[in-house]
């Protein structure tokens, strides 16, 4: 791809990463929409290094809190010493279930699951779900109940989160989408379950990324404007990346999530409309 393509989907990919819309489904269907090869799952992970980076950058007294407890409890061998070493075991135990399908359905993933149809149907499906999800935080809210901190997760959380993480190997479902969800069923806070998800996507994106660069970078390196492509596009989704997580968390503070519900009702049925119409190649 040229600079500007690169420029293009890093922005896509900073500003879908975050928002419960789907960074995979908008790097398949730009391209698509405006004639360009499908970059690949390969491209797709590699860039999300970058918004695992604005994450790094925005969670950076956090993430330096939770890794400090779990070293301390282990060395102390008192592994829950405390609320930050319990989330840092919540955060690993969450991150099994992605790994484990990721690994067992990898070629699927990379190939037959980025078909059109699948992100449409995925868009729309968690469109639907995550209504569901909404009004039950509505109704405990009616009832005066307040949503669960992050000290709180405990294993039930995790792993409930960590299987809905796992949906989003699918492309259209999106990560930070799937894992709110989860946490919203699970009694968080909207604030809270954004705050998790984001942490939560650390051991996977980054694991995924450094896999895919290490298996692509002779691709990468047989010429300088593959390396410069995925450099401005690393780049690009870390810097909107990082805006994007400060502007959901603010959002989130004051709204419910019907705006990204809407959306992705929409996008989904305008592209079975672009496929049935011949307009988009599934």
């Amino acid at each position: 791809m040229n600079i500007f393509q690169a420029i293009v989907l890093g922005i896509v990919q900073g500003l879908t990463e975050f928002l419960p819309v789907s960074s995979s489904a908008h790097l398949r269907i730009v391209p698509a929409i405006l004639g360009w090869d499908d970059p690949g799952a390969a491209f797709t992970a590699i860039i999300q290094i970058g918004t695992l980076v604005a994450v790094l950058l925005y969670f950076a007294k956090d993430i330096a809190s939770i890794a400090g407890a779990v070293i301390s409890g282990i060395l102390k061998g008192t592994p829950f010493h405390s609320p930050e070493a319990k989330t840092g075991w919540m955060i690993a135990a969450g991150t099994v279930p992605i790994v484990v399908f990721g690994l067992l359905f990898k070629k699927d993933i990379e190939t037959t699951l980025r078909s059109l149809y699948w992100i449409s149907a995925s868009m729309i499906i968690l469109a639907l779900v995550l209504s569901i999800a909404e009004r039950h935080t509505l109704s405990r809210l009616k009832k005066g109940l307040s949503g669960k901190s992050i000290a709180e997760i405990g294993w039930k959380e995790a792993i409930f989160i960590g299987f809905a993480q796992a949906m989003a190997l699918i492309p259209g479902s999106s990560r930070s989408g799937v894992t709110i969800t989860g946490g919203l069923f699970m009694n968080l806070d909207r604030k809270t379950a954004a705050r998790y998800s984001f942490l939560l996507s650390i051991p996977s994106v980054f694991a995924a990324g450094m896999f895919e660069l290490y298996k692509t970078r002779a691709e990468i390196m047989a010429s300088t404007q593959n390396m410069v492509a995925i450099a401005v596009a690393t780049l690009c989704a870390g810097i909107v990346g990082y805006l994007s997580i400060a502007f959901l968390l603010n959002y989130l503070r004051r709204h419910t999530t019907t705006i990204f519900i809407i959306y992705r009702l929409l996008a989904g049925t305008a592209l079975i409309v672009l496929i049935a119409t011949g307009k988009l190649q599934p």
